[in-house]
């Protein structure tokens, strides 16, 4: 079968993630045959696309028309026959429980047609086992989406132990096709990526608390603050539901062996009902209390060492034993689990070798098999890490890439979608060395600036990080300095520089774009300087050159208000040079580059040199003119913009 043979999709199962994955496949265009148990179930899950879709038209992430169009394409079912009939692909998503996915898969069997490739969205259960219940074991994989499917990237494509290679490509294909992004797991074995990692996390997280080495503040703190996680481990479970991860435990444990024993504080909390958020209370109080309130400045040591030893253990064993490889352990857990970087960079950063000491010391300490290393562990040890030395130099950037997409143009994509593409210090630093090297590049002469994804720009700073460092006046204070240097940097370029908004560009991605010299946006954009409601303010130059471009009194009113505005609000305040249709962003963003890496280079550096004179001194400003407009009349370029006009024809200037 071809991905275009593919035109019906049935989703067995109409929850959180049934109405969900459905809801994708019906946005991407497929009919879509929604089945559950219940006719109550079944309407209840198509009541949540409704109600979901029209959010999407709302923040016009789709028009009307295209959300109703989805909806149509949904067909809710009870009758199994009837849900599967003319099914191409099916996608189960029915409780985790082996025995009743066992069931459904018995009874789909029965009725499905032979060509059609069945999919589960276990999220920890096998694949080979459940395509033993049906005949067509080469034609089941696993397609694991994350919840929310409709905002979150990821889908794990899981090989069972005789999946067809035909079979996992499709499977990716229509991933894709879905607007997801795709990544490979080679081998059957339980939690698979992302939940082989965030799961054992979570439980030498409770073995800390369960032994008295720390509390769970300490651990929360030192997760969320320290490694630059997006929650707290403890925070993450109680979101999660402290009885999801108890059973994906209990099955690694059935499975995998004692090291993967649940702690008794986890335990505890199964058998209170204390489960997290959707119970009110778990590890915090979410009814009576204030949540999850985690300080920032109370990281241990201990607690560092301890979990990121944790996940070199079962990176080891995800890439030793030919799960998956590193770059896709890192991509998913960046997608799936908005790690800032991937588990396999953060612990070769921290340095394998020590890590490997860690759980050699803890082994020797309490013989728990949840300290024994992995074979594979100790081999990458001795190497220095679980990336080749080479692949670390071949790859220049991990928070922007840079892109060539035609004559003397340079395209940096901030490159963190996973993150709203927030901005952090490597992204700083990295951003720096960029404009260095594209500087340096006589066959560049116009840079275009885009965020990657459709949802943001950039959301701003790197909250997390900043908030960790801000207890520190004197860090607080670099972290200001850092960011200004480096959009000073940005904003002196000798070349013109384009931004292309398309989503959410706020705070720190705002005063980002001010340095920038020409701004597009999409008509879905949305801007503002959040900062004051936060209790702070534009610390990367935002006080200073908003006003220069919106006038003093539009500025005050963007960051005292800390307002959200749309694109064409922007536009009219003179923030925005052009408003597009979404579609267009990125191509418009692109020519118009082309077009200024067109224009004369040396004029260029001059006219940018002059207006950045005259900012806080006119004089100055108008005496640089007067230099460069003399200067310029020796140029080559000069003589061939003359020649061109005169000959109406286009110039060719070679910076002379």
């Amino acid at each position: 079968m071809e991905l275009e043979d593919i035109n019906t999709v049935a989703v067995l199962g109409a929850g959180n993630m049934g109405h969900g994955i459905a809801e994708v496949a019906a946005m991407a265009g497929y009919d879509v045959n929604m089945r559950d148990i219940k006719d109550e179930f079944v309407q209840n899950g198509y009541e949540q696309i409704e109600w979901s879709l029209s959010k999407l038209a709302e923040k016009d992430r789709l028009t009307q028309e295209e959300a109703d169009a989805a909806l149509d394409r949904v067909t809710p079912l009870v009758d199994m026959e009837e849900a599967v009939a003319d099914a191409d692909f099916v996608i189960e998503a029915v409780p985790e429980q082996m025995e009743i996915k066992k069931d459904v898969y018995e009874e789909l069997e029965s009725v499905a047609p032979d060509h059609a490739i069945f999919a589960t969205n276990t999220s920890s259960l096998s694949v080979s086992e459940l395509a033993e219940v049906t005949e067509r074991p080469e034609r089941f994989c696993g397609m694991h989406f994350f919840n929310p499917p409709v905002r979150m990237q990821l889908v794990e494509v899981i090989s069972g132990a005789q999946t067809a290679e035909e079979t996992l490509d499709l499977t990716e294909a229509l991933a894709e096709e879905f607007g997801k992004t795709p990544v490979r797991v080679h081998k059957d074995s339980p939690g698979f990526i992302v939940n082989r990692i965030l799961v054992p996390l979570m439980n030498e997280a409770c073995w800390l608390v369960d032994q008295e080495e720390a509390t769970i503040e300490t651990v929360d703190s030192t997760t969320k603050y320290g490694l630059g996680l997006p929650m707290g481990a403890f925070e993450l479970g109680d979101q999660v539901g402290n009885d999801v991860s108890y059973h994906v435990l209990e099955y690694m444990h059935e499975v995998l062996g004692e090291a993967y024993e649940p702690a008794a504080l986890l335990e505890e909390k199964v058998e209170n009902e204390e489960l997290g958020k959707k119970t009110g209370t778990g590890f915090y109080d979410y009814e009576d209390g204030e949540g999850a309130q985690i300080p920032s400045d109370e990281q241990s040591d201990l607690v560092e060492a301890r979990l990121l030893a944790t996940m070199a253990n079962e990176t080891a064993k995800l890439i030793g034993g030919d799960v998956a490889p590193p770059e896709s352990i890192d991509e998913a857990t960046q997608l799936g689990a908005g790690f800032p970087d991937g588990p396999v960079k953060l612990v070769d950063e921290y340095g394998v070798e020590e890590l490997h000491r860690t759980l050699e010391e803890a082994y020797e300490a309490t013989g728990h098999e949840r300290y024994a290393p992995a074979n594979y562990l100790a081999e990458r040890a001795e190497e220095g890490g679980f990336y080749d030395v080479d692949d670390a130099e071949s790859t220049d950037f991990e928070a922007i890439r840079i892109e060539y997409p035609g004559e003397m143009v340079a395209h940096v994509v901030i490159d963190r979608p996973h993150r709203m593409n927030t901005i952090s210090g490597e992204l700083l630093e990295e951003l720096s060395a960029a404009i260095s090297t594209l500087e340096a590049d006589d066959d560049v002469r116009a840079i275009a600036i885009t965020g990657a994804g459709e949802k943001a720009f950039s959301a701003g700073a790197d909250v997390q990080s900043m908030a960790g460092s801000g207890t520190d006046p004197i860090e607080g204070q670099e972290l200001s300095r850092n960011g200004q240097s480096t959009f000073g940097e940005l904003e002196a370029s000798e070349m013109p520089v384009v931004a292309g908004i398309d989503g959410y560009c706020l705070g720190g991605g705002m005063e980002l774009a001010t340095c920038t010299d020409l701004r597009v946006a999409s008509e879905r954009s949305e801007f503002g300087q959040p900062e004051l409601d936060l209790g702070l303010l534009p610390g990367w130059g935002g006080t200073q050159r908003l006003s220069r471009i919106v006038g003093e009194g539009r500025a005050k009113e963007i960051i005292l208000t800390a307002d959200r505005y749309d694109a064409e609000t922007m536009a009219q305040y003179g923030f925005v040079n052009e408003v597009v249709d979404n579609d267009e962003l990125e191509e418009r963003t692109l020519d118009l580059a082309s077009d200024l890496a067109a224009g004369p280079p040396i004029a260029q550096k001059f006219t940018k040199r002059a207006m950045l004179a005259g900012r806080t001194d006119i004089d100055a400003g108008l005496e640089y003119e007067a230099s460069a407009f003399g200067h310029l009349l020796t140029t080559d370029d000069l003589m061939e913009g003359v020649t061109a006009f005169m000959g109406d024809h286009e110039p060719e200037f070679e910076g002379k």
